[in-house]
């Protein structure tokens, strides 16, 4: 308690021109309050100036002023708080011990280190508070035998060292903060330049992809007013010549079966005369079994009747000729019969070749779009197949071109709309953690291994085996007020404003919310995790540190700055 109340005082610390008590001040006054004590004769309450007292009345252990600012050097009037009980106090303006003092405590001037004010309470009360009044100066009446040294000398050493290695660290870690300013800025153009070249390559896969389109367009059109001939086409003829090509396949595919069963059959016709050859040559004959001498029996009468002289016999070698496929150079030559005569819709379609050829090409133009509204009309036919359109490799060609362009410009318009966000989200003062952006810090805690991922997660890692637990993902900056007092080995929030990472949306509880961790920063030289609670079922706080969030580079204080006060 008394630390705490003395870190309060501590902060109402004289300014440093004034820090030395004028000699002639009363025991206890602090050096902006010296000139209400000149007067050697009368004393006048300072908050009440129409009571004077007499000099000799000012530390005499008994409180006088409402506003106790005749008991600057004693415990008398340490019972008057704006927050006591109303109790009565003749004399007060308000009546009772319920006011403010005027004076904010005793004041130690400790020499060799930083004069301060101490509550009235620990004044003469027989206790060495060094850590608040390092000169001793609070017991100086000796109540009980109490003696207390000097220490200033020693502790003010200690303060100016400590003192000396923050500001080092403090120096070391905004250097490394430029550093991670520099690196940001440097990540932020190269997504800038990204986004520049992307709108260009759009730019132009936009015109790529209408000149293509067009392209495709009069292919397409081109190839739609042109006759592909197919079998069965071409007048009469081709009727004809077509039905006689489609029979001959099917009778050389026949024929092709055939073969294939006769060599099957003459195969099993050799298996059965060499089982019968073999029982006729070695079966007993005084063995009297009626069923084997008539097998005997039958196969010499089948032997007996095959023919000596070979039948005409279909030689092999003319089949196979006639299995080969029509063509110039065997069986018949189809196309010599396709190409002669010619079709009514050829004639329209060859109508351009009988015009001059200054005129050719602008009536090229013009046929062709004739042609494509005679197909869509139904007055020509549009070259139909039973396998579907037959396309040409020009059409194929131009089609896959327009695809190919559209498909790169849907994935250039999808990085584009990425990289647009991220140079639209928020990475703290100066873009800072975009260099810490895919970075991690982690830490021991129990069982269990915390680990912190800049802009993407906070886990829980089980040291057992048993997997890792998701405690959220980062969603956005925020800003808090810190309330606590500094760590003597500075790892700590400290007081004033800090950002605050807020990680959402983790791994949902065991019959509860999903999980959450709110991430405190504060200056270090380094990335470090230094704690993290549970402040509520499913709710963790982190408090780290991070260069991150030290003083910017103009040097003024930022969110998260640390505090130089012991």
């Amino acid at each position: 308690m008394r630390r705490t109340a003395a870190l309060v005082l501590l902060s109402t610390i004289a300014p440093t021109g004034t820090i030395a008590a004028t000699e002639s001040a009363p025991r206890g006054v602090g050096p902006e309050f010296a000139k209400f004590y000149t007067n050697k004769e009368t004393f006048t309450c300072i908050s009440n100036p129409s009571i004077v007292l007499r000099s000799s009345q000012v530390n005499d252990n008994s409180c006088d002023c409402p506003d106790g600012s005749d008991e600057p050097g004693t415990s008398a009037c340490s019972h008057l708080d704006p927050l006591s009980p109303e109790q009565p106090l003749p004399g007060s303006v308000t009546g009772t011990t319920n006011t403010t003092r005027a004076l904010p405590g005793f004041w130690c001037e400790n020499k060799g280190h930083i004069g301060a004010y101490i509550p009235f309470m620990y004044v003469d009360d027989g206790v060495c508070d060094h850590e608040l009044c390092c000169d001793g100066t609070d017991e100086s009446l000796h109540v009980g035998g109490t003696r207390c040294e000097n220490r200033c000398a020693s502790i003010g050493k200690e303060y100016r060292r400590i003192k000396d290695e923050r500001r080092q660290s403090k120096e070391r870690s905004a250097k490394r903060r430029r550093t991670l300013v520099k690196e940001a800025r440097e990540l932020r153009r190269r997504v800038e330049n990204k986004v520049a070249t992307l709108k260009e390559e759009l730019a132009n896969l936009e015109v790529q992809k209408a000149e293509l389109q067009r392209k495709y367009d009069e292919v397409e059109r081109a190839e739609r007013g042109k006759v592909v001939k197919q079998e069965g086409e071409g007048g009469k003829l081709g009727v004809l010549v077509g039905l006689a090509k489609k029979r001959v396949d099917e009778l050389r595919d026949t024929l092709d079966k055939v073969l294939d069963q006769r060599d099957d059959l003459q195969d099993r016709v050799h298996q059965l005369e060499d089982i019968l050859s073999k029982l006729k040559e070695e079966y007993n004959p005084n063995f009297n079994d009626e069923g084997v001498k008539a097998a005997v029996q039958g196969y010499e009468n089948y032997a007996a009747g095959k023919p000596t002289d070979k039948k005409s016999e279909v030689v092999d070698a003319d089949v196979l000729e006639v299995l080969k496929e029509d063509g110039p150079d065997s069986g018949i030559n189809w196309a010599e019969f396709q190409e002669e005569e010619t079709s009514d819709a050829d004639i329209v379609y060859n109508l351009e070749a009988y015009l001059p050829p200054s005129v050719r090409s602008f009536i090229h133009t013009k046929i062709s779009s004739l042609k494509v509204w005679l197909i869509e009309n139904g007055i020509l036919a549009d070259n139909p197949t039973t396998g579907g359109p037959v396309e040409s490799k020009l059409v194929m060609a131009a089609r896959d071109a327009l695809e190919a362009a559209r498909a790169e410009h849907t994935t250039k318009t999808t990085q584009l709309s990425d990289e647009e966000r991220d140079l639209a989200k928020d990475y703290g003062p100066d873009d800072i953690f975009r260099a810490l952006k895919g970075q991690c810090v982690s830490a021991d805690v129990g069982e269990y291994e915390y680990e912190l991922c800049w802009f993407d997660r906070t886990t829980q890692k089980s040291k057992k085996g048993h997997g890792n637990t998701n405690m959220g993902n980062f969603e956005r900056i925020t800003t808090e007020i810190a309330d606590e007092e500094d760590r003597v080995d500075g790892k700590g929030l400290g007081k004033g404003p800090r950002m605050v990472l807020r990680y959402e949306n983790g791994q949902g509880c065991w019959n509860g919310p999903q999980r959450r961790t709110d991430v405190w920063l504060a200056c270090a030289e380094k990335d470090e995790l230094w704690r993290v609670s549970e402040s509520e079922k499913c709710v963790y706080r982190m408090e780290v540190g991070t260069p991150a969030a030290c003083e910017d580079v103009a040097g003024g204080e930022g969110v998260g700055a640390k505090h130089d006060e012991l």
